[in-house]
């Protein structure tokens, strides 16, 4: 043996050929130990500086019998040395693959072919080391051992990334990308069409046969209802229980989240497609058609799919830039489904609503198939507006103003199938028209005040449309709806009478003040209304004899006795969420939960600092911030709100803090209203601080 440092690295490196040997002869009887498990655990830290170096080393000898080389003594012994080194650390690293390939969860033919090219590296480059000065190591030997162990490099280089990062990871951008089929609405399966290419795009990498990650397969359904080391994937029916919705919503920075850091991570939409799936029940054969036409991933899966294959509409898709203009604060126009030129409107908040709006929708009039002004104080007269609107098939004019004298206006519409008038004052007279509607298929008048007798005279006379007219006594209990708001908006100065009302008569409202829910016996009766001076939830149930009870419906009131004369932002919000600026958060106009982007301020990356400005001192008492929560999406209350005030913003001190509770909701959007009580102090100019934990969607700030 040689006693010096290279001879006893060179021993070093033929132990290791010969360890590497022995593990390929004996490898069904070796057994990793587990403190050595770390060791093998190491192969993907330091695989990178055996390519680097070998390479390197390698290039070197393909030139090493040059003219201008042969003869130089530094070139030859740093070649020699550098391949040493790049020798020792590539048997290293394959020793720690081998342990590495002992664990769970690694198997199938990539794992061989990565095995045997990187076996192949150490092989080749000691062959090439130990006989390079023999003297029939000439210039054609080292060019072609090069060639070998380099060629050899890439192999495994490409092997050990399909076997991490998944298939074609190197080649996938430039190779011709296979085309995923479009599905009809009608045609697509749930979990075929939705879930599945999620798992393939985004998990299948790391569980499939090849790399069997944490005992985990996500290729068929009995692997994925059988789940891994760490137990079941999902609990059906419970998305805020199950392990691949705790996973996917972890912080990024988690060594437990999925995928991990670097992979392509879950969309905001296929992050949604899971959970409803689970909430559903994580049904493997359903198809989308059969879920209820108001399921929320029936809805989804509308939107990302073809349209259903015998929708077929003859006009082209509106303007994009015309309908983005069209959606605003009260108005949400959007297509019918994913691809569709057809558009469905909903208009909401009863205090804006004037004929305006519905003229404004003269620009996609011809795209319009599906209309809902539902609880708006819509006339007769605006009855005309509509019928311009040619391609409509469902109309929803529930708790409207019509008496039915315009619908003479709607007999226009050929193709309406679907006419809506529960609680209208809509009266048996004017319905007779509907006999006039060639395609209508489908009446409802609950609660508009026509006689049982006159509703059996419209069935009778219009045979081929179904007429809804309410409660129909078949020995079964109906449910009753949510009791209404009628006020024109729940934000008020000083006081507030509330208007809270019910479609059905005779119905007895009971609330509550304290968060509890109300019951049919010791919980106050609502009557005319009630004066509020100050914040209030108050949740309100229907009862009546005969009836199912109604769900709870809860109403806040918000007291806003101050309105800042400036205000501004320290940091600017998000594109996506920036609707009106910093007057947003204290215009008094509360945001809508069905559309987050028009009316709320968003908050990602930096904290939401608000500064306000009196002309005149006011005396402060409280601030509250009101956001969304939505946990599924990480859209959280701040995490701590601080806020600051004084004669100038060169004279502020604390005045008061608070860190708020994440409210314990599960895939739902909820309001969270975050006080601060103050010691009561007078200021002109304050300064809010709330600290963002992830996400933080704020729509006001009120202040009393």
């Amino acid at each position: 043996m040689k006693s010096n440092l290279k001879g006893f690295a060179e021993n070093v490196l033929f132990v290791l050929n010969i360890l590497i040997v022995f593990f390929l002869l004996f490898e069904s009887r070796v057994v990793i130990p587990n403190w050595m498990v770390p060791v093998g655990r190491m192969h993907p830290m330091i695989l990178h500086f055996p390519i680097a170096i070998l390479i390197l080393a390698m290039v070197l000898e393909f030139f090493r019998f040059k003219n201008q080389y042969q003869s130089q003594v530094f070139y030859q012994k740093f070649t020699s040395n550098l391949l040493l080194i790049g020798l020792l650390s590539a048997a290293v690293t394959v020793v720690m693959g081998l342990f590495l390939s002992k664990e769970e969860g690694y198997s199938g033919s990539v794992l061989q072919w990565h095995k045997w090219t990187g076996i192949s590296i150490v092989f080749f480059a000691s062959l090439v080391y130990f006989f390079r000065n023999y003297r029939w190591y000439n210039h054609l030997v080292a060019k072609g051992g090069a060639i070998i162990t380099i060629v050899c490099l890439i192999l495994a280089g490409h092997y050990g990334a399909i076997l991490t990062h998944g298939d074609s990871f190197v080649l996938g951008p430039i190779m011709p990308q296979e085309a995923i089929p479009q599905v009809p609405l009608d045609q697509a399966k749930v979990y075929d069409d939705l879930i599945q290419p999620v798992f393939k795009a985004k998990c299948n990498s790391c569980h499939n046969p090849e790399k069997i990650k944490g005992e985990l397969l996500l290729t068929d359904e009995a692997s994925i209802l059988k789940g891994g080391k760490t137990g079941k994937l999902f609990v059906a029916g419970k998305p805020e229980i199950s392990l691949l919705l705790q996973r996917i919503h972890l912080p990024l920075e988690d060594k437990k989240h999925m995928p991990p850091s670097g992979k392509p991570q879950l969309t905001t939409e296929e992050a949604l497609l899971l959970h409803l799936w689970v909430k559903r029940g994580a049904d493997f054969k359903a198809k989308v058609i059969d879920l209820p036409a108001d399921d929320s991933l029936r809805k989804l899966a509308a939107a990302i799919l073809k349209p259903v294959a015998e929708v077929a509409y003859t006009f082209t898709a509106a303007d994009e830039k015309t309908v983005k203009k069209l959606n605003n604060d009260y108005r949400t126009v959007v297509p019918l489904a994913g691809g569709s030129p057809a558009l469905s409107v909903s208009i909401y908040n009863r205090k804006n609503y004037n004929p305006k709006i519905l003229d404004e929708l003269r620009e996609v009039k011809k795209q319009i198939v599906s209309l809902s002004l539902d609880n708006l104080p819509v006339k007769d007269e605006e009855l005309k507006t509509i019928s311009e609107f040619e391609n409509v098939e469902v109309l929803n004019l529930n708790a409207t103003d019509v008496t039915g004298e315009g619908l003479k206006h709607l007999v226009n519409l050929k193709r309406l199938k679907t006419l809506s008038l529960s609680g209208s004052k809509v009266s048996y007279q004017n319905l007779q028209l509907i006999k006039n509607f060639k395609s209508l298929k489908t009446l409802t008048v609950w609660n508009t005040g026509i006689a049982d007798n006159q509703v059996q005279q419209l069935k009778k006379a219009n045979n081929t449309i179904q007429i809804i007219s309410g409660y129909k006594d078949d020995g079964k209990p109906i449910k009753l709806n949510l009791p209404m708001l009628k006020n024109a908006t729940p934000v008020f100065k000083q006081t507030i009478i509330t208007k809270i009302t019910h479609p059905i008569r005779g119905v007895e409202l009971r609330y509550t003040t304290d968060g509890t829910d109300p019951d049919s016996l010791k919980s106050a009766v609502y009557t005319k209304g009630i004066l509020l001076d100050e914040h209030t939830s108050m949740r309100v149930k229907a009862f009546k004899k005969g009836w199912i009870s109604s769900d709870v419906a809860e109403f806040k009131f918000y007291k806003s006795t101050y309105t800042p004369d400036s205000i501004a932002l320290v940091h600017q919000a998000v594109d996506r969420f920036s609707a009106n600026g910093a007057k947003t958060l204290v215009d008094n106009e509360l945001a809508e939960l069905v559309n987050l982007s028009n009316r709320w301020l968003g908050f990602d990356k930096k904290d939401m600092e608000v500064m306000m400005w009196f002309d005149k001192p006011v005396k402060l008492s409280s601030v509250m911030i009101q956001n969304v929560t939505l946990p599924i999406f990480l859209i959280l209350p701040p995490g701590n709100i601080e806020v600051w005030g004084g004669p100038d913003k060169d004279h502020l001190k604390l005045l008061g803090s608070s860190k708020p509770v994440v409210p314990k909701v599960a895939g739902v959007s909820v309001f969270t209203d975050n006080y601060v009580d103050l010691k009561p102090t007078t200021v002109s100019y304050i300064h809010i601080k709330a600290k963002t934990q992830f996400s933080l969607l704020v729509d006001e700030i009120f202040l009393n």
